[in-house]
């Protein structure tokens, strides 16, 4: 059994106060934290909606290559796959780019590094930002997805 399906057996037979324990943030991009959302949608606005849309929409027909082979800009809503990834997946990404360890190698994305004009902290802002706009549902399930690689992570 998974920690996932323990998490969610013992949800089920406890009840709301585990639920409620497992979902609490200890992310470095907290959706809760208002001052950290209200940076993040700034900078959001100023550099990534360009491409993934002022709501988080994405880019049209986002699972299908574009003529020059390379995939659009993914949604960052619920109706994405940002969050079935953990939040330091998600900084690597948005910090080094679409290549390894994050991306295939050779893979070309239209997504640029942003190491080189954010900061750690503004990119961690952008995540919280995009994490508050996430149904409590969404944000409950990438708590958990969080809180399986955190205990399998090598590091």
């Amino acid at each position: 059994m998974t920690v996932g399906g323990r998490a969610r057996i013992l949800i089920l037979a406890t009840g709301v106060p585990l639920l409620a324990a497992c979902t609490e943030s200890t992310s470095r991009a907290d959706p809760k934290n208002v001052a950290q959302v209200s940076s993040g949608k700034a900078i959001y606005d100023a550099q990534c909606a360009s491409c993934h849309g002022a709501n988080l929409e994405g880019q049209p027909d986002w699972k299908s290559r574009k003529p020059n082979g390379r995939m659009p800009a993914p949604p960052h809503d619920d109706t994405g796959h940002t969050w079935h990834h953990p939040d330091e997946i998600l900084f690597g990404i948005t910090k080094l780019g679409v290549r390894p360890p994050y991306g295939p190698p050779g893979y070309e994305s239209d997504m640029p590094p942003f190491g080189g004009t954010l900061t750690d902290q503004q990119i961690w802002d952008v995540l919280a930002y995009i994490k508050s706009r996430w149904s409590s549902r969404t944000q409950e399930a990438q708590v958990l997805i969080q809180k399986r690689y955190a205990t399998t992570d090598p590091k």
